[in-house]
């Protein structure tokens, strides 16, 4: 019997969701970055064995948004509950329940779609610390099963697979086995590059920064392939900090990005980056749909 279904991974920003997703499918489709609301879109990363595939959803955080993007966030990752087989909710070690995780919870009493708890960063707490966290969730009753993990790592990772396994319905293998992400490839480069401006820049700037491959062209005579992209900023002043003193902060955005880039491809990459003002594009609804998030 074949079995298949969609999960979707939602909680606060910054819980680990794309790096535990990252550590399944052991490629990085999601973007990671210790900044929260680093995910945008709603990416489907594909996880496929020989009896079973899972088709996982990797959603923006939930927030109360500030802007229009951020209302859009919020809506796209409220839009997938409704939609799949398994609802996972992930939280870290904090020993408290936040407003922020009362909140989710509470928009999960209502559905009736098996829910799964994940406690993340375990590895950073004491092993009577990780009994009471399971405890202090427990007492909602809504989760069919509560496991502490650690994304960093892998730990119970294994566990959390075979949950899965346990509650999906049977069915068809929706994508090819050697497939692991419905994302173009031009969107994973976007990112790629849009991960490291978060982790190169200060807190404010990196939310209001968008990345467009302008082309993407391997070259005739030789194995380089050629990828020109603008990131987009919301200020002149941004401008000037991503570009940084002597050119030196682009040039260090671009050649990490560079690095991970030729390991997607597999091949030699000419990352050519420009820097482009797009002022308040987050607040115009123009701008959102033609950046593609709606």
């Amino acid at each position: 019997m074949y079995k298949s279904g969609f999960v979707t991974i939602i909680g606060r920003p910054n819980v680990g969701k794309s790096t535990i997703l990252n550590h399944i499918i052991g490629e990085k489709v999601s973007i990671i970055s210790d900044k929260p609301q680093t995910t945008r879109n709603k990416i489907q990363c594909v996880y496929t064995e020989k009896d079973y595939q899972i088709v996982f959803l990797d959603t923006p955080g939930i927030h109360k948004p500030k802007n229009r993007l951020g209302e859009h966030m919020v809506k796209t990752s409220k839009s997938t509950l409704g939609e799949v087989d398994l609802i996972t909710f992930m939280v870290d070690n904090n020993k408290t329940i936040d407003d922020l995780d009362r909140y989710i919870i509470s928009q999960l009493k209502g559905i009736n779609t098996p829910k799964v708890l994940l406690i993340n960063k375990i590895d950073k707490v004491k092993k009577t610390d990780i009994a009471n966290l399971m405890n202090m969730y427990k007492k909602f009753n809504i989760f069919d099963d509560i496991i502490p993990v650690s994304a960093i790592n892998g730990t119970n990772i294994e566990e959390y697979l075979n949950t899965i396994k346990k509650i999906l319905p049977e069915g068809p293998q929706y994508f090819p086995e050697d497939m692991i992400t419905d994302q173009p490839e031009r969107f994973i480069i976007s990112e790629l590059i849009r991960e490291k401006t978060l982790y190169y820049l200060h807190e404010e700037i990196p939310h209001g920064i968008f990345v467009s491959i302008d082309s993407i062209k391997k070259r005739e005579e030789k194995e380089i392939i050629d990828v020109y992209a603008t990131i987009y900023c919301e200020k002149p002043s941004h401008k000037g900090m991503i570009i940084g003193k002597n050119g030196r902060k682009l040039k260090g955005i671009g050649k990490s990005a560079r690095i991970d880039i030729e390991r997607l491809l597999g091949s030699q990459v000419n990352l050519q980056l420009w820097v482009k003002v797009e002022k308040n594009w987050r607040d115009k609804e123009n701008k959102i749909k033609y950046f593609g998030y709606e």
